[in-house]
């Protein structure tokens, strides 16, 4: 039905983000980058829309952007390999984010989350797609 996937976030300071995420390996899509706004690519057909409060604000009418301390959304993303996920979250962890969980494996799936700068959660799995449960 839908071709893409871009979800919208307020951010503190967009520089900050940039130098967070680009510390991840995580690529931009320069065409909707500026000062103001980051358009990070998660994937083929999945971006992430980092916008400055104010502008952020600009697309809303009468509600108020939620607040750091509160969870709005969980954004879980399926990862290519255990390593992956454990190689993210601890690089993640060193520029700064904080730890929301334990590492879990279950032999055939293990996941990781973390908080970025601006309070959003991330969590990070890997499942083995030929087990059978």
């Amino acid at each position: 039905m839908f071709s893409s996937l871009f979800l919208n976030m307020s951010v503190a300071d967009v520089a900050k983000s940039k130098a967070f995420f680009s510390g991840l390996g995580m690529e931009f899509n320069e065409q909707f980058t500026d000062d103001r706004t980051l358009c990070l690519k998660v994937s083929e057909g999945v971006l992430l829309m980092l916008s400055d409060k104010e502008k952020f604000k600009s697309f809303i009418d009468s509600k108020e952007i939620a607040a750091a301390n509160t969870t709005e959304a969980i954004l879980s993303f399926a990862c290519a390999s255990a390593e992956q996920v454990s190689d993210v979250c601890k690089n993640a962890f060193e520029l700064g984010a904080r730890q929301v969980n334990e590492l879990e494996d279950h032999g055939f799936m293990i996941s990781w989350g973390f908080e970025d700068l601006d309070g959003h959660l991330w969590d990070l799995f890997w499942f083995n797609p030929d087990h059978e449960g």
